[in-house]
């Protein structure tokens, strides 16, 4: 019988493939047995799919084949859906089979948070993977051509985006760069075409810089977004939303980016959650349990002023490469490394040439904001598949 560890990785996203990629890295052979089981047998780039949920690119460039990642001798992967995570047993339940494990890493990834709104989780429909950028493509390709059918139901030429953070702005950006090749293509007269981005909070990227929000901002009103901010949606329905004190806006379109929460699975599995978020501790373990790790939109930590970190792909990356160095620590018995999240800036895309960013201290905007944004895609391409997946897909990003 084995006495060989039994690593189990769940999801493979920023967090979960760097870990993978990091322990097949520096693990001995036969030093533990390591498993990645995600839904789909491919990794997307999540910070890229406002380009195909607006139609400006393929999603098939969003998404890189975990098999091209992988080294198939030193990590185990597995195609399945998680049902439930029973920590008492340290055993995972997919939906055609169980797994047992010593180290549990959760990295799920998140689901759009609500916040309650009615008829939101109904009607609205988000971000969030492959499939559902293609939804969001067609759908309004589609509305287009109902228009052209019925040219008295301007609603179908709405388009309503909700949430005005970086995944809004960056969506915003690229379906108004699109709007006017839909209008040349569908032969619809651009003025009957609105795109609203509502958002709750009073600016636009909540605590960004201001001064490149109000340049975003300018930008996108001159490619023709109407901005309502300070504007909550109160409810969605089939035929749009209500907004402030009971403005309806008619819409056939609403597209949801104002929140993630965790995963569900993790509130299942008996963690004490905050909106499905574990609060971790200081070397990404759950409380409670110092053999499961959690990382990504699953888990929940704090600055120095005691506010969470947002997120994102950034944080998720450098708890990945933490969580693979501090099993490799607790299976060889040595100390463990206090996580410290290093902030190395952010770069929001205004749709084609145009972003905003803040790096290394400095301001960017306009042009050089957008190349700085395709120099970090470029980099994590070159983090998790190295030169080859830099010459394969970086033409695309």
């Amino acid at each position: 019988m084995s006495n060989i560890p039994k690593i189990v990785i769940l999801g493979a996203g920023y967090g979960g493939i760097l870990t993978a990629l990091k322990l097949q890295k520096q693990l001995n052979y036969n030093e533990a047995d390591v498993t990645l089981v995600n839904k789909h047998d491919y990794h997307y780039i999540t910070t890229h799919l406002h380009m195909p949920a607006a139609g400006t690119d393929n999603p098939e460039n969003a998404r890189v084949n975990i098999s091209k990642l992988i080294d198939e001798f030193k990590i185990d992967f597995v195609k399945s859906t998680v049902v439930q995570i029973r920590t008492q047993d340290k055993k995972v339940i997919l939906e055609d089979g169980t797994l047992s494990y010593d180290y549990l890493v959760i990295g799920m990834g998140g689901e759009p948070e609500t916040f309650g709104i009615p008829g939101l989780a109904e009607h609205a429909m988000s971000i969030r993977s492959i499939n559902s950028v293609r939804l969001i493509r067609e759908h309004i390709e589609y509305q287009f051509a109902r228009y052209k059918r019925e040219p008295h139901r301007t609603d179908y030429l709405t388009f309503i985006v909700g949430g005005a953070g970086f995944t809004g702005i960056e969506f915003v950006g690229e379906l108004a760069d699109r709007i006017p090749q839909l209008c040349r293509e569908f032969d619809v007269d651009r003025s009957l075409v609105k795109l609203y981005n509502i958002e709750a909070a009073p600016s636009a990227l909540p605590g960004f810089d201001p001064e490149l929000v109000e340049y975003g901002m300018d930008v996108l009103t001159k490619k023709g977004v109407i901005f309502r901010i300070g504007t909550a949606i109160k409810e969605c329905s089939p035929d749009g939303v209500i907004v402030g004190d009971g403005e309806e806006i008619r819409s056939k379109t609403v597209i949801w980016t104002g929140g993630i929460r965790g995963n569900r699975l993790i509130e299942e599995a008996g963690f004490e959650t905050m909106r499905g978020r574990v609060k971790v501790d200081e070397f990404l373990r759950a409380p409670g349990h110092e053999n499961i790790y959690i990382i990504g939109d699953n888990s929940l930590m704090f600055n120095e002023e005691g506010r969470p970190y947002p997120p994102t792909a950034q944080i998720a990356m450098q708890q990945g490469v933490a969580s693979a160095h501090n099993l490799v620590a607790a299976i060889r018995n040595q100390p463990l490394k206090t996580f410290a999240f290093s902030n190395k800036g952010t770069v929001a895309s205004l749709g084609k040439g145009e972003g905003i960013g803040v790096a290394m201290g400095k301001k960017y905007q306009g042009r050089k904001a957008a190349w700085l944004k395709k120099l970090i895609d470029l980099r994590y391409l070159f983090i998790i598949g190295g030169i080859p997946l830099v010459l394969r897909k970086g033409k695309f990003l």
